[in-house]
């Protein structure tokens, strides 16, 4: 059994191939927007930040309104600002992550995200379990989320202070389980579990799934729901 619970080269390729593909990444835009107009309510001009996760590489610059410098992915230097948009829910370890970035972060240094919740992809999550049920068997489809409840505690046990975190429930109507598919590929949400399957669904399970989700909607469409938990936190400041 694999020690990590991500393939984290897999999840890198499929980023990267959204990137290239240009797709509409509308959730990704949403959040980070979002956290932008958050970072806009803190009365102050932060010296350096950290971009974790860059779905849109005109990001740093509309970052740069906030901060007077903005590096990605790197993180090799002190930062009084961190922002992490979708990237938090795939790492390995969400503890030790946290108090890594914890660790970078200057005294009094602000950290805002989001991430998925618990209660992303519903009827997905249920799609899935009509095929498994003609499949005559269980494999993981769709990744762990942290439900709302945990996040404040777990910023607050990574040395984090005054953690706020709320959701925004986001529903997009789909004609069939395909076009969802098809968003999600395009947001590189698609399955990166160590333990997936690697092999393609029967005819038989994928007709299955289908009739499941189809079934859950009215008037051809099927609402489906995606939970992003936007959260807020301080480091402590210097004695």
């Amino acid at each position: 059994m694999p020690a990590e619970l991500f393939d984290a080269d897999l999840l890198r390729l499929r980023r990267e191939r959204a990137v290239r593909a240009g797709a509409d990444r509308f959730l990704h835009e949403r959040a980070f927007a979002d956290c932008l107009e958050r970072i806009g309510l803190v009365s102050r001009r932060f010296e350096r930040a950290l971009l974790l996760g860059c779905a849109d590489p005109a990001w740093p610059e509309r970052l740069r309104a906030f901060a007077g410098q903005v590096d990605v992915e790197e993180i090799s230097a002190t930062y009084d600002l961190c922002l992490s948009v979708g990237t938090l829910d795939t790492v390995n370890d969400l503890p030790v992550a946290l108090t890594a970035l914890r660790s970078g972060l200057r005294p009094d240094a602000f950290f805002i995200g989001a991430l998925p919740g618990g209660d992303t992809l519903p009827a997905l999550r249920r799609a899935m379990r009509a095929a498994d049920s003609v499949e005559g068997g269980s494999v993981p489809h769709v990744h762990p989320r942290i439900e709302a409840s945990a996040l404040g505690g777990l910023l607050s046990a990574a040395g984090f202070i005054n953690a706020v975190v709320d959701v925004d429930r986001v529903q997009a109507s789909y004609s069939s389980l395909g076009d969802l598919v098809r968003d999600l590929r395009g947001m590189a949400a698609t399955n990166v579990l160590h333990q997936r399957s690697r092999r393609p669904l029967t005819r038989a399970a994928r007709a299955a799934a289908a009739a499941d989700f189809a079934s859950a909607g009215r008037d051809g469409r099927t609402v489906e729901t995606f939970e992003i938990l936007h959260f807020a936190a301080w480091t402590p400041p210097s004695r």
